[in-house]
């Protein structure tokens, strides 16, 4: 796929604030941290598209992009740690969760984890929840030319080997990194194969 537009849309937190759902959407979302901004950043080849920031939970709303005039591209808050009150992010939550189950044109939504760390209990129990709720996801390790290539191979085989505890099938699994632009043909490929199979 080639990106030739990428334009920004509306920043928001109220779920009916969001564009009409006219056209498909794909959603990005993760541990706060995770380089979310870096690798959509990657993706639509515009450096400054999403804002890249060191401070751990800046995306606090939902950010829609409209990309080649035909699909949304959806940002959204990162869960777990973040600078943030307690009450902001339960807020944060409760959107999220209305978004993930009321967004009709949503296709998928891809869950960013952090490529150096062990499976972490709140990505696990995201990836659960989506899952029960029949939400389609694919997975996507980030960060992926901090390690060699003997630590990511572990850290892909973790992944996969605890998620076929409770998983009959594995979700799409991709391995990128922003620096590189590793996964980035494959990642938009995925989405173009979705948007033929729906056309």
């Amino acid at each position: 796929m080639v990106i030739k537009t990428a334009e920004f849309v509306i920043s928001n937190t109220q779920i009916s604030l969001c564009p009409s759902p006219d056209k498909p959407e794909f959603a990005f979302i993760g541990r706060s941290n995770v380089g979310k901004s870096s690798l959509l950043n990657m993706l639509t080849g515009r450096n400054k598209l999403a804002k890249v920031s060191t401070r751990p939970g800046k995306t606090q709303t939902i950010n829609h992009y409209l990309i080649n005039d035909s699909w949304y591209l959806a940002d959204l808050p990162g869960y777990g740690f973040a600078v943030a009150s307690q009450t902001n992010r339960y807020q944060w939550s409760k959107m999220i969760e209305q978004y993930l189950l009321t967004r009709e044109n949503l296709y998928c939504t891809f869950i960013l984890l952090d490529a150096r760390l062990t499976p972490q209990p709140k990505d696990l129990d995201f990836i659960h929840w989506l899952g029960g709720k029949n939400i389609p996801l694919a997975l996507v390790l980030t960060k992926a030319d901090k390690l060699s290539r003997n630590e990511l191979a572990s850290s892909i085989s973790l992944y996969k080997k605890t998620l076929e505890k409770t998983w009959d099938e594995l979700p799409p699994f991709f391995v990128t990194s922003a620096e590189t632009k590793t996964g980035r043909e494959e990642v938009l490929g995925f989405i173009a194969e979705a948007l033929e199979r729906h056309n």
